[in-house]
């Protein structure tokens, strides 16, 4: 493992396939009171610029778990919200904690915090990618599954971090990508350039979600607006009229199909109130899975950082 988990791009198949294995090793050991071999007393600073649910009590959760302490820093909490340059919270933090995970707008933030902090920083989110929720994702397609490679993995929805960080998460386990968004909603260039450059990679970009489900063997989608778009929420349900994950969308994938979605779900837009419920035991499979694959992501980070 690298020093740090920024980006699913930067991470090799073997990486990935690492950072799953110890998943499903910590979430076996925990279900069944073995003790984790870690080293105890390690510190996580939680930076939050956008809050959160799964992911602050996942993290929190995990730490904990692994034996350490996580450490919850909001805008009001910390000197960031008072203009304090990331550089040096990056080095601050360095003197007192073990690792930093950062919930946040921008990647370059993110990038900024790794490149002056000396410990391990971990992107908890951004509006470029969401790399912990889609490790989960893959963890939990899985484990239904029994495999990644050779599935088809199909995103319906707005080309957003979700979007960006599934495409490169199932390209580099061998999935098929199918993707449909709307013209003006695509995912980031740099991802789409990426997908260009996989060879025999199958990856599909349209603009029509029954071309995209077809044959699909898991469906994924998400929020129409973020957050921080709450302003345009109006203005894309317009343009997301005929993206929702249906009873006839489902019908094009395959019978055995799973459904995923990183929630908070807007049941009737997104998602069917029936395709939901439908799918709810693989839904919240997918949400326990953040703290499992998170765990393992500072495990891996944090032993490394000792060696």
């Amino acid at each position: 493992m690298k020093k740090d988990l920024l980006k699913l791009l930067d991470l090799s198949r073997a990486e990935i396939l690492e950072i799953l294995d110890t998943a499903d090793r910590l979430k076996y050991e925990q279900k069944n009171g073995i003790a984790h071999d870690f080293p105890k007393g390690k510190t996580l600073a939680m930076i939050f610029a956008k809050s959160s649910t799964r992911t602050r009590v996942s993290f929190e959760t995990g730490i904990f778990q692994l034996g350490g302490q996580g450490i919850f820093l909001s805008n009001s909490d910390s000197q960031l919200g008072r203009g304090e340059p990331i550089q040096d919270t990056a080095r601050v933090l360095s003197r007192y904690c073990d690792a930093i995970m950062i919930r946040t707008f921008d990647q370059s933030e993110v990038e900024q915090l790794a490149k002056y902090a000396t410990i391990p920083v971990i992107n908890g989110l951004t509006d470029y990618t969401h790399p912990c929720q889609v490790l989960a994702d893959l963890q939990t397609v899985r484990e239904h599954k029994g495999k990644l490679a050779g599935l088809k993995l199909c995103y319906i929805g707005d080309g957003n971090n979700m979007a960006n960080a599934l495409i490169v998460g199932g390209l580099k386990c061998g999935m098929d990508v199918s993707v449909a968004s709307p013209l003006d909603y695509r995912p980031d260039a740099s991802v789409l350039e990426y997908a260009a450059t996989v060879e025999d990679a199958k990856f599909t970009l349209t603009d029509d979600p029954k071309v995209a489900a077809v044959d699909a063997d898991v469906i994924f989608t998400d929020v129409w607006a973020s957050m921080g778009q709450e302003s345009e929420a109006e203005k894309r349900k317009i343009a997301f009229r005929g993206y929702c994950v249906d009873d006839a969308i489902m019908a094009l994938a395959k019978p055995d199909c799973m459904v995923q979605h990183c929630l908070p779900a807007h049941r009737g837009e997104e998602i069917t109130e029936e395709v939901f419920e439908g799918h709810a035991d693989e839904i919240f499979d997918e949400a326990e899975n953040r703290l499992h694959a998170q765990k393992a992501v500072m495990y891996l980070l944090m032993k490394n950082a000792l060696n």
